[in-house]
């Protein structure tokens, strides 16, 4: 999962972007980019870090224009570690291509020894947006063979390219010269959405991985691109579309609704807070049907996606909602971190329980979702360290039983706590009096109501169905080889792919 947006604008577009890679800044800690177009001529900086430290000043001097794009990176192909991986990616041939992307290419390996030995183009990293920039570019080349490149040669391309991937992806890449390109996976699974704004300078137009980018910066929300969709907007902030996908379906992610996304987004005109609380109205139903309400004294939340959801459930249960846990801002999210024993030294300094919610009462505590489950198991023993006579533990989410192959950081099986472990084995393995999941089609429900236009959801982790079909034993099997040769528990334990959920915390 990544933060992408691209600008066309008729004044300088840096540090619009920047302001605009903050507010997506939850997406992705890793490395971050962007690259600013002046004329026909490129200026690109990326480098490890979150936005704040990868760009100084003199890192904005050097982005001079009036068209861009940009990327907070959180990796789920490629070297974690290589800055060469970092986006944009650029390719001179031809027009010149720089592009963004957030998702995973399900075909990656099949597709760069395709474009080696029939397109005859290089490629020099493990990253799948290398390979989706040089498919779009080949695709390109051969689409403007003896023609002027105009918006409908641009659709023509990427109605090519979608046949040639396969997964989940949205992107956003700039043509030099040209203008701005926008395209979203036929299944929908990764949100991608535009807007605009007046300015005194002129009309500005904004692509970007959630409506808090855009309306954070000043920019009226247009809609969501399509599923299979192509915007292409020209030099003159002119709006092109076209629906390039032979057989589109709307399937967005449920992770996007349970942690990714922020709260005050709306995701394919579904609103992510209300999402969240429609959620946690439904756990309520399994926590009544699983023990007596009146054994709970107090619901609390485990910080900080978690809230809306804790704050219904605990209106349905007739329970006060009080806040038992202090967040330390500046540390990242830990279920990425594999080193158990600095998983619990990373909790430990992520929160800190305040004692006199907890002192000889039954407390419900309650999480976005629980994946690798030693954070839940560190964090029910804090509780009982507190003076908590009882600790239950709630998920607004069901179980991670299997690995997403689609862009989120939990490839996997062995590293998910509830692949192959039923209820009570997890139960007992993190310690608590009682644990509630939230049921699967309970949550596609709850979460399906807010938008009718919606019939499926991408909910590979929960359900173990691959939208897209063409998820192998053998894709796993090759995602886990990578995973495992990204280098050493210490070293992977310094990394934070995912960064803290609320708003506050970017600051």
């Amino acid at each position: 999962m990544c933060g992408i947006v691209g600008v066309i604008s008729h004044a300088p577009v840096n540090q619009l972007i920047y302001d605009a890679l903050l507010l997506l800044q939850h997406r992705g800690q890793d490395a971050a980019g962007i690259v600013t177009m002046q004329g026909t001529k490129c200026f690109m900086h990326k480098a490890r870090g979150m936005v704040r430290d990868v760009f100084r000043t003199r890192n904005m001097r050097g982005l001079p224009g009036d068209v861009g794009l940009g990327q907070v990176r959180y990796p789920t192909a490629g070297n974690a570690y290589s800055e060469e991986e970092a986006q944009p990616f650029y390719v001179n041939a031809p027009f010149g291509i720089v592009l963004v992307h957030n998702g995973n290419l399900t075909n990656a390996l099949a597709l760069k020894q395709e474009l080696v030995d029939v397109d005859r183009r290089h490629i020099n990293t493990e990253s799948d947006t290398e390979v989706l920039i040089n498919v779009l570019a080949h695709e390109l080349a051969r689409a403007a063979r003896d023609k002027t490149l105009n918006p409908e040669v641009i659709f023509d391309a990427v109605a090519a390219v979608h046949k040639r991937i396969k997964g989940s992806y949205a992107v956003v890449a700039l043509i030099a010269g040209y203008g701005l390109l926008a395209f979203r996976d036929p299944f929908g699974i990764r949100p991608l959405v535009y807007g605009e704004a007046v300015t005194p300078e002129g009309r500005t137009v904004m692509v970007g991985s959630e409506t808090v980018a855009i309306e954070g910066t000043g920019h009226t929300v247009t809609r969501d691109v399509a599923p299979g969709e192509a915007i292409f907007i020209d030099m003159q902030g002119t709006v092109h579309t076209k629906q390039c996908a032979e057989s589109p379906t709307l399937n967005p992610c449920m992770f996007e609704f349970v942690y990714l996304a922020r709260p005050d987004s709306v995701i394919d005109g579904i609103s992510v807070y209300q999402a969240r609380l429609n959620m946690g109205e439904t756990l309520a139903q399994r926590v009544i049907s699983t023990m007596p309400p009146n054994e709970i004294d107090v619901v609390i939340p485990i910080p900080e996606s978690s809230r809306p959801s804790a704050m219904q459930l605990a209106q349905k249960l007739g329970k006060p909602y009080r806040e038992g846990f202090v967040k330390n801002r500046y540390v990242g999210r830990t279920f990425i971190m594999p080193g158990q024993g600095v998983r619990k030294k990373s909790v430990r300094q992520k929160l800190n329980a305040i004692g006199v919610e907890f002192k000889g009462r039954n407390v419900l505590l309650v999480d976005d979702s629980i994946v690798r489950g030693n954070t839940s198991k560190e964090i029910v023993q804090m509780a009982r360290e507190a003076g908590a006579r009882k600790v239950y533990l709630a998920s607004a989410a069901p179980p991670v039983r299997f690995p997403n192959v689609y862009g989120i950081d939990m490839p996997t099986r062995e590293e998910l706590i509830a692949h192959d472990r039923t209820i009570e084995q997890i139960r007992e393995y993190i310690g608590a009096d009682a644990l509630i999941y939230q049921d699967v089609d309970a949550m596609k429900r709850v979460v399906g109501t807010l938008n009718n236009q919606i019939s499926t959801f991408e909910a590979s982790c929960f359900d173990g169905h691959y939208i897209t079909g063409e998820v192998t034993q053998a894709d796993f099997s090759a995602m886990e080889a990578q995973r495992r040769s990204q280098g050493g528990e210490e070293e992977e334990a310094n990394r934070s792919r995912l960064a803290l959920q609320n708003a506050t915390e970017q600051a």
